[in-house]
């Protein structure tokens, strides 16, 4: 049986996918540099499943009282990047990345600050 992950290793393990990404990212600023390196890409979009999965298991009540988030908009993009892989515009990929990672990573640092024994680490 699996343990059961409370919300806060969920919002722990947002964090770290999001550090995953940003450290892969190093030295690359812009699309063109994403999109031509195939590993890179696939790298990136494997942690942005990682934190949409995690959004999927957070319970209803921490989503429902956490609604300056949209939730429904990260589970979405998880259920495309793993169903419809096929799909993915990576220009599209790298606008979430530099505009929508870094306000989840933001609201993610002041709403779930580092407390003991939620590092995954």
């Amino acid at each position: 049986m699996r343990d059961k992950i409370n919300d806060p290793v969920r919002l722990e393990l947002m964090k770290d996918a999001i550090a995953n990404i940003e450290e892969f990212l190093q030295g690359v600023d812009n699309c063109p540099s994403f999109i031509s390196n195939k590993l890179l890409c696939h790298a990136v979009i494997y942690n942005l499943q990682c934190i949409g999965e995690n959004a999927y298991k957070l319970s209803r009540a921490f989503v429902s009282t956490h609604s300056e988030i949209d939730w429904g908009a990260i589970e979405g993009l998880r259920h495309v990047l793993v169903h419809d892989y096929y799909t993915v515009k990576l220009e599209r990929v790298w606008n979430i990345i530099e505009k929508d990672l870094p306000e989840l990573k933001n609201w993610l640092m002041v709403t779930s600050p580092v407390s003991p024994g939620t590092s995954v680490r």
